[in-house]
């Protein structure tokens, strides 16, 4: 089907000088050329049709040819298959050269449809000396393709997610979970919805608290649970982050929960957050009720909300659909009773039960370091029923339990499905997310806590290894990258955990981030020595400084920032990684002058010269042009004024210019002149 092409010797029509001029004792430019390919090669028929060429190579293997490159010919029965599912292949611009980074001489001969010698004779013409095997930089191969008409499209080179091995840890026995012990349970209710739409403010009034008066900037940036009686009727409320850095906890509290609601305010209508805690609801497939807030305000708009709504899918009952409405004001407390209503009549729908005979099984909402209490995990029992005293496991923590206390500080004797209550007595904080389940005794706990730690150590030794060309490149490139070094110390797991997310999320191709270590709990002087060995700075968020700390960081030379708010950390920290890149040299004119005439000096020849724009400068950078053509790179050895040496002269104002190592020059010929200066990179 398809032949090698064989190109006639001497490389293409006019040699291999293309476009090429040379003046004696001069720098080559490079003119504008155009590829020539075999109209039938795959390269040149991808080009003709709008096509990506990979696509065209995809689908003919998929035919069954595997054997085929770029400048394979192909015969016209197979052009015509081509051409017939041409709307089957990805359409590119036929002027883009879409290459992924590291540009190898060969891959960008390939690309163009040239052989690899050519290129590198190209590519000395610039001044840029590498071997077929050798990468280039993103400019020269930029410049070298935009010489033949053509336009690099850098594509970014995916990550391959590792796997890591699968390993499955026991459990503890639970009994028989029988039908006839169920009974009715509590409805665990999520709260959802975009910043500053009155979450919290929701939940204060319906327990008569004022949580959100004690959040940094008013925003919530924990995940809390807590039970409210009204009416008769208990609900477990989840109250999950707005902020766009804890979209991992909002993820975990419609996990967590049976029913979801989903609050946008009035006034403002549906938001960046309101959309992705939507998008969250949906996916996890939980009832959904949508509670307008703020109708107290004179600009409430509930309309507005409907429209925004239906544009996303969600048609309420009002419209004919079939989601909840329920208007509230958390302010005044109007409508508070109708959504505790609707939200008893979803659980009815859906049957809620647990067994409150069974051991104890929970799952974490968030876990800290409390001083006076040490390792402290809030949690939701989803079945059985808590006890003080219960041996418990949580992920690699394990324990009894010393205390439950409620979400008004009050001590319980026990816990039954659907509450939420405060654990003591874990030898550690869990993650967020994590299940508890309880064990026979202490003794059984810490055996299966001593299997998961071992897992999880072993899980961090394995480390993934290179198994192609394309692997060892990709790895090479990430060591030759700057890295932010941090070490994150927080008052929850979960905010560490939505710390390092969003941290992550900062997109470079130049720096890499890593975190040394994530813990909860004050910075101690381990935390400090830790991150002086590694070279990192430390974060802490929410988190307080032991005394004598600050004093000890000084000695060693490591950096301790505290915050309160996540989105003053996430954009220092972004400033910090585009301050550890390496500044780039950037040409800046300073000005042109023109040689009227030439003095013969025991120095060498003089340019008697005039500045036709801007000034020239002693020392600075110039070129010297003749026509069109550049004769002369290099600096500006003296200059004079009359007799006397000056540093610079203005414009208009004639001056004699001696350059370095250069006498070959002629009245007529225009002198650039230029500085280089220092650009800050960017990410």
């Amino acid at each position: 089907m398809a032949n090698q092409r064989q190109r006639p010797q001497g490389g293409r029509p006019g040699g291999g000088r293309r476009g090429a001029t040379r003046k004696k004792g001069g720098k080559v430019t490079l003119k504008k050329t155009e590829v020539i390919l075999d109209e039938k090669c795959v390269l040149a028929i991808a080009r003709r049709l709008h096509l990506a060429p990979e696509s065209v190579l995809n689908f003919l293997a998929d035919q069954g040819f595997d054997d085929l490159t770029l400048e394979s010919i192909l015969e016209d029965d197979y052009i015509e298959i081509v051409e017939e599912h041409k709307d089957e292949m990805e359409h590119r611009d036929p002027n883009e050269i879409h290459m992924k980074p590291p540009f190898i001489v060969k891959d960008v001969a390939e690309a163009i449809g040239e052989k690899p010698n050519v290129v590198v004779s190209e590519l000395m013409k610039m001044r840029v000396f590498a071997s077929i095997t050798q990468s280039i930089a993103a400019d020269k191969c930029e410049a070298l393709l935009k010489s033949r008409g053509l336009k690099l499209v850098a594509d970014k080179r995916e990550k391959k997610e590792e796997s890591k091995p699968v390993v499955k840890l026991s459990e503890p026995e639970q009994p028989e979970d029988k039908e006839a012990d169920r009974v009715a349970r509590p409805p665990i209710v999520a709260v959802m919805g975009h910043v500053d739409h009155g979450k919290t403010s929701l939940l204060d009034a319906l327990r008569d608290t004022n949580v959100v008066a004690g959040e940094a900037g008013a925003i919530t940036q924990h995940t809390g649970a807590s039970m409210v009686e009204r009416k008769g009727m208990k609900v477990t409320f989840l109250d999950t982050p707005g902020h766009s850095a804890f979209s991992a906890m909002r993820q975990r509290g419609a996990d967590v929960t049976d029913i979801c609601i989903l609050i946008v305010a009035a006034d403002d209508g549906v938001n960046a957050q309101t959309k992705e805690a939507l998008k969250i609801i949906m996916d996890s497939e939980r009832p959904l009720i949508i509670a307008i807030n703020k109708m107290d305000l004179p600009t409430a708009n509930p309309d507005r909300v409907f429209t925004e709504l239906q544009n996303l899918g969600i048609l309420t009952e009002e419209w004919g659909g079939d989601y909840g409405v329920v208007k509230i004001s958390a302010k005044t407390g109007d409508g508070l009773d109708e959504l505790i209503e609707r939200i008893h009549l979803e659980s009815e729908l859906n049957e809620l039960q647990g067994n409150p005979r069974l051991p104890g099984s929970f799952v974490v909402v968030e876990s800290e370091l409390e001083q006076g209490m040490g390792a402290t995990a809030n949690v939701v029992i989803k079945n059985g029923t808590l006890k003080p005293g219960d041996a418990v496991i949580c992920g690699e923590f394990y324990g009894k339990v010393k205390a439950l206390v409620d979400s008004n500080g009050k001590r319980l004797k026990k816990a039954g499905p659907s509450d939420a209550v405060k654990l003591l007595g874990l030898n550690g904080p869990p993650e967020v997310g994590a299940k508890g389940l309880t064990c026979k005794n202490e003794r059984e706990a810490k055996v299966f806590a001593d299997e998961r730690v071992h897992a999880l150590r072993q899980e961090k030794l394995v480390k993934p290894r290179v198994t192609s060309l394309e692997d060892l490149l990709s790895q090479v490139n990430e060591e030759e990258k700057k890295v932010y070094k941090v070490l994150i110390k927080s008052d929850t797991r979960g905010t560490g955990e939505a710390i390092e997310s969003e941290l992550r999320a900062i997109e470079s191709e130049k720096i890499n981030l890593e975190v040394i270590t994530n813990a909860v709990g004050s910075i101690s002087n381990a935390d400090v020595q830790q991150a002086s060995a590694a070279g990192a700075e430390i974060i802490g968020f929410h988190s307080r400084v032991n005394p004598g700390i600050n004093k000890v960081a000084k000695q060693v030379n490591v950096e301790i920032k505290l915050y309160s708010l996540i989105y003053e950390l996430i954009d220092e920290a972004r400033e910090c990684m585009t301050g550890l890149l390496d500044k780039t040299h950037k040409e800046q004119a300073v000005g042109k002058a023109e040689i009227l005439q030439v003095f013969l000096a025991h120095q060498g020849k003089i340019c008697g010269s005039v500045v036709r724009d801007g000034k020239v400068k002693l020392g600075a950078h110039c070129r010297v042009h003749r026509g069109e053509d550049l004769i002369y790179t290099g600096t500006i050895k003296s200059l004079r004024r009359f007799r006397d040496n000056v540093k610079e002269v203005a414009n208009g104002v004639e001056c004699g210019i001696l350059l370095d190592n250069f006498n070959d020059f002629e009245v007529g010929d225009q002198i650039e002149v230029f500085d280089y200066v220092e650009v800050a990179d960017t990410l």
